[in-house]
């Protein structure tokens, strides 16, 4: 049997991480099999167990592909000129645009880290990654002079947190949810929190204006 090439292997891999996402968020985690999951992607077992050798390993590379995606989002968001504006596309792509299949896929592993304890290791990395990038960009926020938090940071990163899975969890549970309506308010309240500081004009600026004066 010829080998594969690199691109088919990554897009057959992609594939079958597609169709165990569909599974686990419309089954749960115990209720799905990878037999389940080989009759959605249209693959024998070999062809999965060449890419995942468990129900664990599939759940592992469909939080790393999480982590990967949300790494590369909180890198415009860390540049933006307007935090805020740059938050509020983030939470429109998960909270909006993202299909509610994802949230579901997130509380059901949630869920099943209380019980099994490589799910939490692996849920809780990714959790724990992401709770990291937000501390450090708001510590760097801080340093830069750009915002006065209410509260200390340590604490903000926790209150955002408790925010995003009360938009994750209704979005997962209701199924009319429309977070339209909800993002924005969101975003004004953590703009409270956070105290943005206005930039105070530069001394060129000033001279330039005095210069035409």
């Amino acid at each position: 049997m010829p080998k594969l090439k690199p691109d088919t292997q990554r897009a057959r891999r992609e594939h079958i991480l597609d169709a165990a996402l569909t599974c686990f968020a419309r089954g749960g985690f115990h209720a799905t099999t990878m037999q389940t999951i080989c009759r959605e992607a249209g693959v024998s077992p070999g062809a999965l167990y060449v890419y995942f050798d468990s129900k664990e390993a599939l759940i592992a590379g469909l939080c790393e592909r999480d982590r990967a995606e949300f790494a590369e989002r909180f890198a415009s968001l860390a540049t933006a000129p307007d935090f805020l504006e740059a938050l509020n596309a983030i939470g429109q792509h998960y909270f909006i645009d993202e299909g509610a299949e994802k949230q579901r896929f997130v509380i059901e592993m949630g869920i099943e880290a209380t019980r099994n304890p490589r799910i939490a290791e692996i849920f809780m990395s990714v959790d724990q990654f992401c709770s990291d990038n937000f501390e450090a960009l708001f510590r760097r926020l801080q340093e830069e002079g750009r915002i006065a938090p209410r509260t200390d940071i340590q604490t903000l990163v926790k209150v955002f947190n408790v925010i995003g899975d009360g938009m994750f969890w209704r979005r997962a549970i209701h199924p009319t949810a429309d977070m339209r309506a909800v993002l924005p308010v969101m975003i004004d309240l953590i703009g409270t929190l956070l105290n943005p500081v206005e930039p105070k004009p530069s001394h060129s600026k000033v001279s330039a204006r005095e210069a035409r004066r």
